[in-house]
């Protein structure tokens, strides 16, 4: 059986209150007090119960980080961030997975999966902006990425449409004409590859291009696997690109490996461009142009957002973070 402040009271030879104080850190208990306390709490292996706490002070000092994949570079690296930014801010980081799986997204919605904290920032790959604007969840929430019709939530993102039209512009600058697209994701409803792909159409049509449904190569994921495959198929096709977007740097990864599994020079034959910055892509041979987004700006911009819908809510913003395409060597 758990013990209880009471037996941590008589353990010690002090008042139940004198153990609370010490527990909720209360400053004002003199220090052989509360080194006796916490003896006895050490001893009997006594722990808060964080659920009475809540209760009591409204607050936990806990916020969820909801992500797709773990395991994921990118996420993996956001998650560093936050886990920094929030440290600083006297706030820990609960990390939880959802492997894009709709019931487990759902599920935070409608408050399985959020309790205990006092704000959850979400990542969601599988839910539609009709349950996201259902939610029946009161704990504050803001949304992370790319996503659609987002109205009535908090969401912090970088623009994507501008980015990727900015990274095939950068692509096209050369005097290069058959730039694809890899990455497109048609029965996702995660919003990332659409938003990318209208950016590299307007770059397209900015430099008097058509769109060919043969450069616009879908993945099943954003992994390297999926990139490798997809772009021995642009490298063996009768008319192969002369530079290829990436919707993630984990696709050009892949395509990088391709390129030197088929003997095509990268860049003099094929140019890159990756998104996400990952640190990998820095270390690449050749190293990854990408897209940078400022992940420290968006855990400070999110948690910024949580903050304020604890303490004075007001209507629900879209954010937008920095971002900048950090050329390297691919292109």
């Amino acid at each position: 059986m758990n013990p209880k402040l009471r037996d941590v009271a008589e353990h010690a030879g002090v008042s139940v209150r004198t153990v609370s104080n010490v527990v909720n850190g209360f400053r004002y208990v003199a220090p052989a007090t509360r080194e006796r306390v916490q003896a006895s709490i050490d001893a009997l292996g006594y722990r808060p119960n964080l659920a009475a706490r809540t209760l009591r002070q409204g607050r936990t000092g806990l916020v969820a980080l909801v992500i797709p994949e773990i395991d994921s570079p990118y996420f993996a690296e956001l998650a560093a961030r936050t886990v920094r930014v929030a440290g600083a801010r006297g706030l820990t980081v609960l990390i939880d997975q959802t492997d894009g799986d709709a019931e487990r997204e759902k599920e935070l919605l409608h408050g399985k999966r959020s309790q205990l904290v006092d704000g959850v920032l979400f990542s969601p790959w599988a839910v539609a902006p009709a349950e996201l604007a259902a939610r029946t969840d009161p704990v504050p929430l803001v949304l992370l990425g790319e996503h659609d019709g987002t109205a009535g939530v908090d969401h912090v993102a970088i623009d994507n449409v501008a980015a990727a039209r900015e990274a095939t512009a950068h692509l096209l600058a050369p005097g290069r004409r058959r730039v694809a697209a890899l990455g497109i994701q048609p029965r996702s409803l995660n919003a990332t590859a659409r938003q990318r792909l209208a950016g590299y159409r307007q770059a397209l049509a900015e430099a008097g291009l058509p769109a060919e449904p043969e450069l616009e190569v879908p993945v099943g994921r954003l992994h390297r696997a999926d990139g490798h495959r997809a772009m021995l198929r642009l490298l063996d096709a009768d008319q192969p690109p002369d530079a290829v977007f990436c919707f993630t740097d984990e696709l050009a990864l892949g395509a990088l490996r391709a390129a030197a599994d088929r003997g095509v020079a990268v860049p003099e034959s094929v140019a890159l461009v990756g998104f996400d910055d990952i640190e990998d892509g820095r270390y690449s041979v050749p190293a990854l142009t990408t897209v940078s987004p400022d992940k420290d700006g968006i855990a400070e911009l999110a948690l910024d957002r949580l903050a304020r819908q604890a303490a004075d809510p007001e209507p629900p913003r879209s954010i937008v973070a920095p971002h900048h395409l950090e050329v390297r060597e691919t292109s």
